[in-house]
């Protein structure tokens, strides 16, 4: 057999078998990332999915999993890097703007953030997720009113939100309306009546802004039971100071 074409044959053959084996390497490298960023290995999820966005892109699914690794990982301006890259690849993708948005505002760039979601109101207009995050990071930038421009509409699109009402809630509680900031607490309760956080809110202001400690600690045992932190706390603070109340009345 003539060696030009033998050695023709085996660059051929060779050809053929990267093409058939090599997607299903690539295919490989994201399974097992995501695999990895789900059972929280985020170490391994960089690596592995690191890899896979050099071979792949335009892959939005991938470069998400990656940020969060990276996020999870306290590795917040390489997760902001890999975004930015993402959207290179992926023009307008709605999950990696939105995720963009979620790290700038993580960063305390609340401005940069608050564009970001911007962007992604101006292409879906009724993103309830994108108007209860801008709504956010306007109230750290203390917007009030445009915060509550949002939050009404993003109510209006989506009445059985339970975190549209809690960010209602802090806005009015920014604008000193402890009662309608209440209001808004109790209607994120009875929505969602297993999340702690409901119940810290609404205790805080019952407590400290109110006057009423029954309820407030009656929200305090609530969230504690459900493992928030801040609710066990501020039940142990108010149980010593009772405790050093009844000390100081029996000198």
């Amino acid at each position: 057999m003539d060696r030009s074409f033998f050695r023709g044959f085996l660059v051929l053959m060779l050809s053929v078998t990267a093409l058939a084996i090599g997607p299903g390497c690539t295919q490989d490298l994201l399974e097992q990332g995501l695999a990895a960023q789900k059972a929280k290995k985020h170490e391994q999820a960089v690596e592995l999915l690191s890899r896979f966005v050099t071979q792949s892109p335009g892959q939005p699914q991938a470069w998400l999993a990656l940020a969060q690794s990276l996020t999870a990982l306290g590795r917040q301006e390489e997760a902001l890097g890999d975004l930015e890259r993402a959207l290179a690849a992926n023009p307008q993708n709605i999950a990696l703007m939105m995720a963009k948005g979620k790290v700038l505002g993580n960063m305390e760039r609340r401005r940069e953030a608050v564009a970001t979601f911007s962007e992604v109101l101006a292409l879906e207009p009724s993103n309830v997720e994108a108007l209860k995050e801008r709504a956010e990071n306007l109230i750290n930038e203390a917007e009030l009113d445009k915060a509550m421009a949002d939050l009404s509409k993003a109510r209006s699109l989506a009445p059985s939100d339970p975190w549209v009402y809690h960010k209602l809630g802090m806005t009015e509680f920014c604008l000193n309306h402890y009662e309608k900031a209440v209001e808004h607490f109790t209607t994120a309760i009875r929505l969602a009546p297993e999340t702690p956080l409901f119940y810290f809110s609404r205790g805080e202001i019952y407590l400290r802004h109110l006057n009423n400690k029954d309820k407030a600690v009656a929200d305090f045992e609530k969230g504690c039971s459900l493992g928030h932190p801040l609710c066990c706390h501020e039940l142990e603070m108010l149980k010593s100071n009772d405790q050093n109340a009844a000390d100081q009345g029996k000198k």
